[in-house]
């Protein structure tokens, strides 16, 4: 519903492929994407990177999931969860939800949106 958003979203929402980058312009701008929503104290963001439905085989999906993956195993994020798995049913979303029940109202959650990637900060 229109007009209802609250004035601070719980998530932040960045849109990797708004131009149709290259992949490594996708990754630079989620470098600094990161890096502002740290300066920003922003805890969550959600990244749209599409799922590859232009026939291009969702490259910047897979490069960025990749990155972000790498990421959380050396502790520059928290966690990151894939859009397919954000539902209730998820251990990590489940806990976030739990934590954080207004994103419970996210209209991405249960969708099984392959086009995005929650990211915790």
């Amino acid at each position: 519903m229109m007009g209802e958003e609250p004035l601070e979203a719980p998530i932040k929402t960045v849109n990797l492929k708004a131009d149709m980058p290259l992949v490594s312009e996708a990754l630079q701008r989620l470098e600094r994407e990161l890096g502002l929503a740290r300066k920003e104290n922003t805890r969550l963001l959600r990244l749209v990177h599409g799922y590859g439905s232009t026939g291009a085989g969702g490259d910047i999906r897979i490069a960025v999931q990749k990155r972000l993956l790498q990421m959380a195993q050396n502790g520059q994020i928290r966690d990151c969860i894939f859009g397919e798995d954000w539902s209730k049913s998820n251990d990590v979303a489940w806990k976030l939800l739990q934590a954080q029940p207004e994103l419970k109202s996210d209209s991405d959650l249960g969708r099984g949106n392959r086009g995005i990637t929650i990211v915790l900060l």
